[in-house]
């Protein structure tokens, strides 16, 4: 069993612009450098984008498995099912809720002798599910010691 007791909590913020409907961009790499910004050896990170259309997801990133990835969130959650949202606020992203409720809007990973831990072929990947570009705000927190 693994004892940590937080003595320290590292923030930063960034941003990526993202097309519409399933859309991703590979969060990896920028993970990494927070966490060895971070100066943290042992701990967590937390990987949350702000948004009720956005998710952020553990995926091998190749375009074979993001395609996979739109057509299975198609067929689940199909766009053009006469939703109750858009009913009540006329629009029509009720599809684009849904389906980041299914992945969720955080993740976190284990951080040891300063890395993040991840699988050979696992990467973070930031996830656009709204019918229209958005800007999205992601947050990674490295806490530890």
């Amino acid at each position: 069993m693994l004892d940590i007791n937080v003595t320290r909590i590292y923030r930063e913020t960034l941003s990526t612009a993202e097309d519409k409907e399933v859309s991703a961009s590979d969060l990896t790499d920028q993970i990494k450098e927070v966490v060895a910004r971070s100066k943290i050896n042992d701990g967590l990170v937390h990987v949350f984008v702000a948004g009720s259309t956005g998710a952020v997801v553990s995926i091998e990133y190749e375009d074979g498995l993001l395609q996979d990835l739109r057509e299975t969130l198609r067929r689940l959650v199909p766009r053009d099912l006469n939703y109750n949202h858009r009913r009540a606020w006329h629009d029509d992203n009720a599809h684009s809720h849904l389906r980041a409720t299914l992945l969720g809007p955080q993740i976190m990973l284990p951080v040891s002798n300063g890395n993040a831990d991840l699988g050979m072929w696992q990467q973070i990947a930031i996830v656009n599910l709204d019918n229209r570009a958005r800007e999205r705000t992601v947050t990674i927190t490295v806490l530890g010691n």
